[in-house]
């Protein structure tokens, strides 16, 4: 089965600091299931990798290395499709008062009817009150 892996799940697996046993978990679920993502996805993360860069909290080896690792990991992007479903994060961010990165998580959660993970307590709330189930941890 196919989980939806936000950005705040993802890059924890490059911060030691910002990692814990969910988002361990959801790294280690990985290994047998396939995590999909929305395309914003990849712009947040070679944000938070340049941003990380130019604070001097990771070098730019480190950041590269990340890349890799992460393209290792069993992720599809999905593409996005211009204008409908920017009409759809339209309404349904109004709805919930996501950003849109947010909406676009929950949006793509709700049409392949599976799991979320995240650590975005906005983010959750909204999918709770959505019916969307959340990732929980593995163990």
């Amino acid at each position: 089965m196919a989980c939806v892996v936000d950005a705040s799940v993802a890059m924890a697996w490059c911060f030691e600091d910002e990692q814990n046993a969910y988002t361990e978990s959801v790294l280690d679920s990985l290994s047998t299931e396939t995590a999909v993502v929305p395309s914003i996805w990849a712009y947040e993360v070679v944000n938070v990798l340049l941003i990380a860069e130019r604070k001097g909290r990771i070098s730019a080896a480190l950041a590269d290395e990340f890349l890799y690792t992460l393209a290792e990991l069993p992720i599809m992007v999905e593409e996005f499709h211009w204008p409908n479903q920017a009409e759809t994060l339209l309404l349904r961010g109004r709805a919930t008062d996501l950003t849109a990165y947010g909406t676009a998580y929950l949006t793509l959660a709700l049409r392949l009817a599976c799991p979320l993970a995240t650590q975005d307590k906005k983010l959750l709330s909204a999918a709770r009150h959505l019916g969307v189930a959340i990732l929980s941890h593995a163990g």
